[in-house]
């Protein structure tokens, strides 16, 4: 039997941001290109939020360079389905060639030939190129410390949506970093009884002297910093866009009425146990924010701007009783809680890449995002150039370092000795 093969110059794998903005790299330098999505455009902002999410930086920021967001305050946050409906606008903007609702089972090198067999649930590709713009959140985890109590209702962030799905009682929020605190205010402001679960974070401020903290993180050349910091690998940030956009204030929270305890390090018929680490995580969040305030007042001093002083924003609430008398245990049943929502973060999965990519921990092997086996590219990573990776400006960037590096090789593949 024949099997038709269509052959492809480079195959882009999703059509979330990072696949888009490849894309249109890809379309400005004439190289012929098909994005696959297995649902559609955009779907992550679409089905693995919740319902009041809003983007965490301002309209102004996180955007691609070639559109803004229409009908939008430049200082506002955009809500999560506006965001989705401005990628399918970029797509028709820029033609984008996406074939949605196509899943890939399988890429593997060609043996004796170049390039690629990529098997889909549409077909058999022959791709010169393949870049993985899947992105980091793939699968979400759930600790293996989850405690298997049927009458507990657990879920991952993943799969909150509102206060009203979840059933009557009090709520257990594992996971501070912006998933986790965002969701946990808005049971709190619901009526529910929330524990927030508080890991090492960092926090940067909403907004200082009239600026935003991306434009902050800008001037001060942190968004270019070009690795993490050791020993930071699994430290969240805290920041939301949420009510205008407002600080993350872990004190503040808590007289707001929400319970804070440190990690969560085991449960155990009924009991869960924390670390008592809440102090020192807070503080450790509250010495990154002053740093950011002082690198702010140093360059404003240095460059001789005129923005309005902000003495209070130096000013810390004191420390709640939970900081003072943390909670070290607790009997679930007698707290009333009835739910637990794990903002613990997702894997990657790469089964479906069958190439020499991929370190020891089935990591994928590269730099910034041209990877160990020739021809495949990843983008959309944590890190992968910079520390703004994995934002919608930084992934736009990162893209068109790629597509200059897909350029080149076809350059050489292209040549052709005549003399």
């Amino acid at each position: 039997m024949t099997v038709d093969i269509t052959d492809i110059d480079t195959l882009i794998i999703g059509a979330g941001q990072a696949g888009i903005a490849m894309s249109e790299h890809l379309t400005r330098q004439d190289v012929p290109h098909l994005v696959l999505e297995k649902n559609r455009i955009a779907e992550a902002w679409r089905s693995v939020r919740w319902d009041s999410l809003v983007a965490n930086g301002p309209a102004w920021h996180d955007r691609f360079p070639g559109m803004n967001f229409p009908n939008a305050d430049a200082d506002s946050f955009v809500p999560k389905d506006k965001v989705a409906e401005y990628f399918e606008a970029y797509v028709d903007k820029f033609h984008v060639p996406v074939r949605t609702g196509v899943e890939v089972h399988r890429v593997e090198r060609n043996k004796g030939t170049s390039g690629f067999t990529v098997e889909t649930s549409d077909g058999i590709f022959n791709a010169q190129r393949v870049v993985s713009a899947t992105g980091p959140f793939q699968i979400p985890v759930i600790p293996a410390i989850a405690p298997k109590t049927p009458e507990l209702y657990q879920i991952h962030s993943a799969k909150y949506r509102n206060p009203e799905q979840l059933p009557e009682g009090g709520v257990m929020v594992i996971g501070a970093g912006s998933s986790g605190v965002q969701i946990a205010d808005e049971l709190q402001r619901a009526g529910k009884e929330v524990y927030l679960s508080v890991g090492p974070h960092d926090r940067p401020p909403r907004s200082y002297r009239g600026r935003d903290f991306v434009w902050w993180l800008g001037v001060l050349g942190l968004w270019d910093a070009a690795a993490n910091e050791p020993g930071k690998e699994h430290v969240t940030i805290a920041v939301s866009g949420a009510h205008g956009g407002k600080t993350i204030d872990f004190r503040e929270l808590a007289n707001q009425g929400l319970n804070l305890v440190g990690r969560t390090e085991s449960f155990s018929n009924g009991v869960v146990r924390f670390n008592n680490d809440l102090a020192a995580n807070i503080k450790a969040g509250d010495d990154n924010y002053l740093s950011l305030l002082a690198r702010a007042d140093a360059y404003i001093a240095n460059n001789g701007l005129d923005l309005p002083e902000e003495p209070e924003a130096h000013t810390l609430l004191p420390d709640p009783e939970c900081m003072t008398n943390p909670i070290l245990e607790m009997n679930l049943a007698e707290k009333g809680i009835t739910s637990i929502i794990w903002a613990t973060g997702y894997a990657t999965d790469y089964n479906w890449l069958k190439v020499d990519a991929f370190d020891e921990n089935n990591q994928p092997k590269h730099h910034r995002g041209v990877s160990s086996e020739p021809g495949v590219y990843f983008l959309g990573l944590p890190w992968l150039s910079r520390r703004g990776s994995t934002f919608i400006w930084g992934v736009w960037h990162d893209a068109k370092y790629i597509a200059d590096q897909i350029v080149i090789q076809r350059q050489y593949q292209q040549y052709r000795n005549e003399v």
